[in-house]
């Protein structure tokens, strides 16, 4: 059965994402970037291109929600036998490399889990060489790319895939860190998730507090702000139109683009709506971002660039992925890049002119 797109639930670090089902599974997840290449790839095509699920053994009756001010998504399961929350986010503030944390809390009772790691590098296509590191860790290698993997369960290899039965009791957190490197690198080392998880809440909610809207459906506003903030390429200032390639205009149709990429227009809404609301610093930055991105000749701008201000977008398809509900072709990249659209040069003025506004010249 086809999980439905307004299922699943966003995490994010400010240079990646995932997207999570409703129950429990990791269906989307491209690394190091946004743009990267997709090692969870289930949304586009099936669970053997990639996923990682988490969820009780007997099922369940399931209920989500963020953290206040936050980007960490806590699923609650209730079962006959007790309840556990599943808690998924990526850290914010960081040193080192983009993780992936899942924490299984038990709250009552006693509950046990299952979990299936299948990992596929390019977009469901490439199996990686798994290894067992020293410890309690897993390693996946595939040409530039490295995963690792570490839990206090007990999790292995069956066939290409690997998983776990655990049991989570009351009081009990069995946690789950994934962590991205390239292959040539050293493998990232452990990290303690409950103080990654309790890091990630302040930070977050440090940059929520800095809101200034005030007005009706507050906190519909304030989560739509985090998914914007979300959505921007922190070491550029670039803002992504979102973290997903080739979900269809129509389903079964063949209007499925990618929207990993900085459109012009689109960042400029999204600058304005985040100017409104108290939050300069991040026009400041994608103001830098633009001035690098355009440089040059004025003939040469385009409506979209890469995440680092990369033009050149070259659009091909997958065909090994069905795309979502068939929808086909899976493309990446997006040829609009060498579109005309005059509408840009009006938007992108009105959101230096709104910019300057608030940081007026001594």
């Amino acid at each position: 059965m086809t999980k439905r797109i307004e299922d699943y639930a966003l995490i994010g670090d400010c240079e990646s994402a995932a997207l999570v089902a409703r129950d429990g599974s990791i269906d989307w997840l491209c690394w190091p970037r946004f743009d990267s290449g997709a090692l969870f790839a289930a949304l586009l095509g099936t669970p053997e291109n990639g996923h990682w699920s988490m969820a009780p053994a007997n099922g369940g009756v399931t209920r989500r929600r963020y953290r206040d001010g936050a980007l960490i998504l806590e699923t609650d399961f209730e079962t006959e036998s007790g309840s556990v929350t599943l808690i998924d986010f990526m850290p914010y503030h960081r040193e080192g490399p983009s993780r992936l944390i899942r924490l299984v809390q038990g709250r009552s009772g006693e509950v046990e889990m299952v979990t299936e790691f299948v990992l596929r590098f390019d977009y469901g296509l490439i199996v990686p060489w798994v290894t067992r590191m020293d410890g309690k860790g897993l390693q996946a290698i595939a040409g530039p790319d490295m995963v690792v993997v570490y839990t206090n369960a007990s999790v292995k290899a069956r066939g290409l895939k690997h998983a776990g039965v655990f049991t989570v009791r009351a009081g009990e957190t069995v946690s789950f860190v994934l962590s991205y490197a390239k292959s040539f690198e050293q493998p990232p080392p452990p990290i303690d998730a409950l103080q990654a998880l309790e890091e990630t809440e302040e930070a977050w909610r440090r940059w929520s507090q800095r809101c200034t809207y005030s007005g009706p459906y507050l906190n519909p506003v304030l989560r739509s702000l985090i998914t914007l903030k979300a959505l921007t390429y922190r070491p550029t200032g670039g803002i992504a139109a979102a973290v997903t390639t080739s979900l269809p205009e129509e389903i079964g149709g063949s209007r499925n683009w990618d929207y990993r990429f900085c459109w012009l227009r689109d960042a400029t809404f999204t600058l304005l709506a985040l100017m409104n609301s108290g939050y300069r610093h991040e026009a400041g930055q994608w103001r830098t971002w633009l001035r690098r991105a355009v440089a040059g000749s004025p003939h040469q701008v385009q409506i979209v660039y890469g995440l680092a201000g990369e033009r050149r977008l070259i659009e091909s398809t997958i065909p090994w992925l069905s795309g979502y509900e068939n929808s086909k072709p899976v493309r990446i990249g997006n040829a609009a890049a060498d579109q005309l659209q005059l509408d840009i040069f009006g938007e992108v003025m009105d959101a230096l002119y709104q910019w300057n506004e608030g940081h007026p010249s001594p």
